[in-house]
């Protein structure tokens, strides 16, 4: 009898073959039980009072009644933010005489407000206490009416 002309190679590629197709269908047969055996209430998840997630349903005990009324979803409107005083006092944290701008950071808000030369009524530097108004630039909040605070 001849010899096989299957050489170790090929027994090697026909092997991972094989493995292959039985490692996805033992694969298969997992996800198809795990399917089966994978009931509604496994997959339930509740919020507790503290807003945790917990796999018990929560104490009815423990439950709040809201209004819908007091829920808000969005931004406040204009006339809610019209109750904010137009005078603003601050700190300048950067001034460069040079470049003729600088920043000041907003002592209530804690914002930091840019601050051009041609909007100063007074030489204003770093660290000085001033009193400022607010209005919107190219660019986002400026501060116009710059003095230093007395």
């Amino acid at each position: 009898m001849g010899r096989s002309q299957e050489t170790f190679s090929k027994k090697e590629v026909r092997n991972k073959k094989e493995k292959k197709k039985r490692d996805k269908r033992e694969k298969r047969e997992a996800k198809r039980d795990q399917e089966t055996s994978g009931k509604l209430s496994d997959m339930i998840m509740y919020v507790d009072h503290m807003g945790n997630l917990t796999s018990s349903p929560p104490d009815p005990t423990k439950k709040k009644e809201i209004k819908l009324e007091s829920i808000e979803i969005g931004v406040p409107k204009s006339s809610d933010l019209a109750d904010i005083d137009p005078i603003r006092k601050g700190v300048v944290t950067f001034f460069n005489n040079e470049k003729g701008y600088g920043f000041i950071k907003d002592s209530e808000t804690q914002e930091s407000v840019f601050v051009h030369i041609n909007n100063t009524l007074e030489e204003i530097k770093e660290n000085n206490l001033v009193i400022f108004e607010v209005e919107m630039g190219q660019k986002g909040p400026t501060a116009v009416n710059v003095k230093m605070n007395r």
